[in-house]
């Protein structure tokens, strides 16, 4: 619609200065309704704060001059405010050579002048394997990155990596007390994994613990705190705190078996970053905020030695910022990256955080506080919240061994995606290895398509054989659609040229229409964080190319003009398919 409110414009704009004598550059346009014939809809309601007239008289003023002076505006109708417009094949033929025209249509090259955006995700512990939330935030992150970058904006992919704390610790000891040596090598696991089986033994061992104290007469409560495992999770991070080498050294090796682990994850659902940060490092500058928010008179001393800072004027509460022992919270370490981030990045404009919708109230809190510390950039920090990931067994818990791991459900898809492709039975002439490259870009690709086209604040319910459908709004449907268009184009004589006079068919115009509105699409996705936009778009355009595929011949006419014409509205459908879709970081097969 932007191409066609741009032709309008100008002669609005000279049609109001000459004849109504008031300057307007901007107008309010729709697309006009299915009951009424259009193809773009001046909202006339909006000229009224400037011209003091009847609004269908003005419309029906505004609608003559148009068709008189504009070639392309062909006829009329005035529906009370609302002035439609119907606009010749002709200009549509004309926008259609033009996308053909335009490298990476739709996409905007990175300007220095605006700065860059962080966009922070996955961000895990090193005390467990990447599991379906991680999956969504991965997915979610990675893709926004990539519809920022095509909307103009320099982008920074980072993460921080939870490396310390009780949660680490609590792997730490378990190992030691029940690893007898154990590594990813001598056992054959991936070393994410092999970590957070300790972790998952840990809760086993310690529940073990506190029942038997409540057993002998003490409070739930004070169980949890007198637990032998307990008090050696903490003097363990009191210990790596204060450096202790035995400790630090356990702590690099069982960290680097999880960092090994997480890339291969990585690696396999297709994201990537370009700078690391580790709450090992910037918690140390955290505490050093503190001790600014201190001397500033922000933060304040309990009795008891840990520090807080009072919120309670802003409506939140008050916030922990050291422990008494002197031990960093994740407060801590979110305002020294915060800091960090902004000093290794002093051209940024903006951070957005992916990060879940439980963890809504400490973003408020991180932003109020770096805002408190007088930090300007702090106005330009933003939470990407996300509902979660339901399964139809329940919620996922680390702890209890419960979750669905990454690595599996990638498999999972896969094997899902090769078992529907073969009761199918369109594999004629593949390899065994082709097939299976096909069955990883399927499964990947319905997995992805099914997160990404929820709106991120909404809650999920996850069900990967429903995902791996190959009708419907899902993946696979897009991807098989993409592949039958690189069929046609196969079977096709060399595009040649065709004049802006060929017959439009009206499911043609709708394709032109849709593909003329992809770049506003990706300015709005980019504004409003959401992948879900790129997505249905995706989705809607698949629609459109397959209700023009069951209603025209694509090949079939006689005059190789209209032929011509057809091939390439097929090519641009295509191409914008794989720009789309490689946004949300999707792969589309040329053969399914």
């Amino acid at each position: 619609m932007q191409a066609l409110s741009d032709y309008l414009s100008p002669s609005l704009t000279h049609f109001l200065q000459q004849e109504k004598h008031v300057e307007v550059n901007d107008f309010e346009f729709q697309h006009t309704r299915k009951e009424f014939e259009g193809n773009i809809t001046l909202v006339v309601f909006g000229l009224l704060r400037h011209i003091k007239a009847n609004p269908v008289a003005l419309g029906e003023e505004i609608g003559a001059y148009l068709v008189a002076t504009l070639p392309h505006v062909r006829a009329f109708n005035v529906v009370k405010g609302f002035l439609n417009l119907s606009i010749a094949d002709t200009f549509f033929v004309d926008q259609l050579q033009q996308i053909a025209a335009t490298p990476d249509y739709g996409h905007q090259a990175p300007q220095k002048e605006k700065g860059v955006v962080l966009i922070e995700y996955s961000s895990p512990n090193t005390n467990k394997p990447l599991h379906l939330g991680h999956i969504r935030n991965n997915l979610l992150g990675y893709a926004l990155a990539n519809i920022i970058e095509a909307s103009g904006q320099a982008v920074v992919k980072t993460q921080i990596i939870n490396d310390r704390g009780i949660h680490i610790c609590k792997s730490m000891v378990a190992w030691q007390l029940f690893g007898e040596g154990a590594t990813p090598a001598s056992t054959g696991l991936k070393g994410d994994k092999l970590v957070g089986n300790f972790y998952v033994r840990f809760d086993q061992e310690y529940k073990k613990e506190i029942a038997a104290l409540v057993a002998g007469g003490a409070t739930e409560e004070a169980a949890k705190l007198e637990a032998p495992l307990f008090i050696a999770a903490q003097n363990m991070l009191r210990d790596w705190e204060a450096g202790v080498p035995e400790v630090v050294e356990l702590w690099k090796t069982m960290n680097g078996w999880v960092y090994n682990g997480f890339d291969a994850t990585y690696a396999a659902l297709g994201v990537s970053f370009d700078s690391l940060y580790y709450e090992s490092d910037t918690y140390l500058l955290g505490k050093e905020l503190v001790a600014e928010g201190l001397e500033k008179q922000i933060f304040y001393t309990q009795p008891d030695g840990s520090v807080w800072v009072d919120l309670t004027a802003e409506g939140l509460d008050e916030k922990l910022l050291l422990r008494a022992d002197g031990t960093a919270v994740y407060m801590t370490q979110d305002l020294g990256t915060a800091l960090q981030r902004f000093r290794d990045n002093p051209q940024m404009q903006g951070m957005v955080y992916t990060v879940g919708n439980e963890q809504d109230y400490h973003f408020k809190v991180l932003f109020l506080i770096l805002k408190k510390l007088g930090y300007q950039w702090a106005e330009a920090l933003y939470h990407l919240s996300y509902g979660m990931v339901d399964l139809p067994h329940g919620k996922m818990k680390s702890r209890e061994g419960t979750v669905v791991d990454a690595d599996d459900l990638m498999v999972e898809m896969s094997d899902t995606a090769g078992q529907i492709a073969k009761e199918l039975g369109k594999l004629e002439g593949m390899t065994d290895e082709q097939k299976n490259e096909l069955y990883h870009t399927i499964g990947l690709g319905a997995l992805k398509y099914f997160i990404l086209k929820v709106d991120p604040k909404k809650r999920i319910l996850f069900d990967p054989e429903n995902s791996v459908d190959f009708n419907g709004n899902t993946g696979p449907f897009i991807q098989y659609t993409y592949a039958r268009i690189q069929s046609i184009l196969r079977k096709a004589p060399v595009v040649q040229s065709f004049s802006n006079q060929v017959a439009l068919h009206p499911k043609a115009l709708a394709i032109i229409q849709l593909l003329m509105d992809y770049p506003a699409v990706v300015q709005q996705a980019a504004a409003q964080y959401s992948p879900a936009i790129i997505a249905n778009f995706s989705y809607d355009l698949v629609k459109a190319f397959n209700s023009f595929y069951q209603n025209v011949s694509i090949l079939g006419e006689a005059d190789q003009e209209q032929v011509a014409f057809h091939v390439a509205l097929a090519q641009q459908v295509g191409e914008c398919l794989q720009r789309s879709t490689a946004l949300l970081g999707m792969d589309l097969p040329q053969q399914m």
